[in-house]
């Protein structure tokens, strides 16, 4: 495993229901989840993240980030571009995350998980409905470094754990689960998908 590129999956939430909600998925598909890297903000640098990720008993490796509503590129885009630039990271996939923060450019995206668990072709709001107007953009608190790194397989979705109660625990978090199966389905050429990226959209 040493030789090879560790398989990351970013998330741009890192509050405690988001950490419990990955947590539990990351166990049902055999993962991991770098619980430390929950917070708000992020309180990992990048290089303490890739140490962790390294440290990961299995692949994906899924990783938290943070800003908390800084302006401008705060810790938690700061370790996103470090992790996706690392050479031993394979960034296989990007959950934007919407919610209600000012002041950003937000992210492009082609795909979103709307709250009824729907893959659509349009950007959702914090309550995962998704709306023509958002012009397929994700308007979160770390979701602006993701267009200009060219992650791949980025899809955007709702508060995690949230979405007005239709993607709580209690329910088995339907709509994030859904988000990381995408994901899966198309960066993995031996699993269920056809290992095709889905297209990106830039950052303008």
């Amino acid at each position: 495993m040493d030789e090879e590129r560790r398989r990351v999956i970013l998330v741009t939430d890192g509050d405690h229901v988001a950490q419990k909600v990955l947590e539990m998925i990351a166990r049902e598909i055999g993962g991991r989840c770098i619980s430390l890297s929950a917070g708000n903000p992020t309180p990992l640098r990048g290089h303490q993240m890739v140490e962790l990720i390294k440290m990961a008993a299995y692949d994906p490796v899924i990783v938290m980030f943070d800003d908390n509503g800084d302006f401008g590129k705060g810790q938690g885009e700061k370790a996103i571009e470090y992790v996706v630039k690392h050479p031993d990271i394979e960034v296989i996939g990007a959950i934007a995350v919407a919610s209600n923060t000012r002041w950003v450019q937000g992210a492009r995206v082609a795909y979103s998980v709307n709250n009824e668990g729907q893959v659509v072709t349009e950007a959702v709001d914090k309550d995962g409905n998704a709306s023509p107007e958002l012009v397929n953009r994700i308007y979160g608190d770390t979701v602006d470094i993701l267009n200009a790194l060219h992650v791949p397989n980025l899809i955007g979705i709702g508060d995690i754990g949230k979405m007005l109660g239709k993607d709580s625990l209690q329910k088995g978090s339907p709509i994030t689960k859904k988000a990381v199966q995408w994901i899966l389905e198309r960066s993995d050429p031996n699993g269920t998908g056809n290992g095709k990226t889905a297209p990106h959209l830039g950052p303008n």
